[in-house]
């Protein structure tokens, strides 16, 4: 039987206590004693489809929890001093500047938890009868898809980039396969933490619908998208342009930016056109919009002509600051899930890097002609490939602000000596760096994990 969003809402209410039991759970394992007891089982057990259904579609546990400490480690925006002293999230000031701090937080533990939920409907949909085969399919379907997403966007901040050479042997997270409690993770190898994250999202491409009728549910082209993101992150550049291929095949919808406000304090609407999968991260308190001013040669990059300059930026007389934007609610949320934009991107360098630059070119020209006043943009026509991927990577870079992106590409493009970059902050008098392969490109893991299951710190 299929529920009204309305419906949805109200029977999530009656979850709260469980939800309230797991993120005790989760917040509170510092307690060897909590690992020891059995949960109850009449409250943390789905008993219904409809109780799986109903999980399934509460947006605040699964779509909300990615993490977002790349983004307030990464190099597009600054603080002044004062908006710097004023945070009152200490870890925040510390991922600023790129210092060690295992006080993670929720960038760590609320993932988990969303993790925790994907292996709840996973391990309860066998014993639970009920719902068509489509219904079932799209509950497994959607419980795999959060758990590899989840796990890649841990992986982009507590284990080493992927480096194929070391990959067997680096470190990566600790994999959560099972909803049990109980048993204690243990820390992967990187290419295992990949292989799992792959398997999920290739196994729940079966069991998903064509179109994302609901976009805060997965669909097929989610997850070839999210395959597309994995694999760039790996620098496997042939399988991340099949799959952002595939998934453009699916929907390819692009907002013609001539049709945004220019004025507007949200631009976007929520779900806009362009997303394929809805996700998101909390306000990460050092990039609201009053704090987080834009790194002055990235605003510097946009054409008087191109219409993100004014979408995506607001200036007064202290600076440019972002507006909030792709998420289309009234906070400086970033944006974490699938949408065409970033497809045509990874499509186009994939292209420009397997040295079809005319395919390339004509990729990036069907994006960005739709980010220009009407009539006035002039397509790319570069016949050089590397200058291309240059140009490209520019793009990349410009269009997708505050969307959880930036931090995976300064890891992957810094193995490359042409693309890599030194990273700078000045804070009162005092500046920072950020090497290319240094250790800060890998968070620290909370401490309470470490403590709890003994997890191998990162240095």
């Amino acid at each position: 039987m299929k529920r009204s969003i309305k419906q949805y809402r109200r029977y999530s209410q009656r979850l709260f206590a469980f939800a309230m039991i797991l993120a005790t759970a989760i917040q509170l394992s510092s307690c060897k004693k909590y690992l020891d007891a059995k949960p109850d089982q009449t409250l943390s057990t789905p008993s219904t489809i409809d109780d799986l259904e109903g999980i399934l579609n509460n947006y605040n546990f699964l779509n909300a929890k990615f993490p977002a400490a790349g983004d307030v480690a990464s190099d597009n925006y600054y603080l002044n001093t004062a908006d710097l002293n004023s945070l009152t999230v200490q870890r925040q000031r510390m991922f600023y500047i790129w210092q060690k701090d295992n006080d993670i937080g929720t960038d760590y533990s609320s993932p988990y938890m969303a993790i925790e939920y994907a292996n709840i409907l996973l391990d309860a949909l066998p014993n639970v009868s009920g719902g068509d085969v489509n219904t079932r399919n799209n509950i497994r379907g959607n419980a795999l898809f959060l758990r590899g997403a989840l796990h890649l966007s841990l992986a982009q901040l507590f284990a080493k980039p992927y480096v194929q050479a070391s990959a067997g042997t680096d470190l990566g997270i600790a994999l959560r396969l099972t909803s049990d409690i109980t048993i204690k993770p243990v820390r992967s190898t990187v290419a295992a933490t990949y292989n799992s994250i792959l398997t999920d999202l290739q196994q729940s491409i079966p069991l998903l619908p064509a179109n994302p009728t609901m976009k805060y549910q997965a669909s097929k082209p989610a997850a070839y998208g999210m395959l597309a993101k994995a694999y760039l992150s790996m620098n496997d550049y042939v399988n991340a342009g099949l799959y952002a291929d595939s998934a453009l095949t699916l929907y390819n919808k692009l907002i013609d930016y001539n049709t945004v406000s220019t004025s507007a304090t949200l631009p976007f609407a929520e779900f806009n056109d362009e997303v394929i999968y809805d996700a998101r991260s909390a306000q990460p308190q050092a990039l609201t919009a009053a704090k987080a001013r834009v790194d002055s040669t990235l605003y510097a990059s946009y054409s008087a002509n191109d219409l993100r300059k004014i979408i995506f930026f607001k200036s007064n007389a202290t600076g440019t600051f972002f507006k909030p934007n792709y998420c289309g609610v009234n906070q400086n949320a970033i944006f974490t899930g699938i949408a065409t934009d970033e497809l045509y991107l990874i499509q186009a360098e994939t292209q420009a890097r397997a040295g079809n630059t005319s395919g390339a070119s004509s990729t990036l020209n069907s994006l960005i002609t739709k980010r220009y006043k009407a009539g006035t943009y002039i397509p790319y026509a570069i016949t050089d490939n590397h200058q291309l991927l240059i140009v490209i990577l520019q793009e990349r870079r410009k269009e997708l602000l505050l969307r959880g992106t930036r931090w995976t590409d300064l890891r992957r493009l810094n193995q490359d000596p042409q693309f890599a970059i030194t990273l700078y902050r000045n804070v009162n008098g005092t500046s920072y760096q950020l090497l290319p392969g240094s250790d800060r490109y890998v968070f620290e893991i909370d401490q309470n994990a470490v403590n709890i299951s003994g997890l191998i710190q990162n240095p």
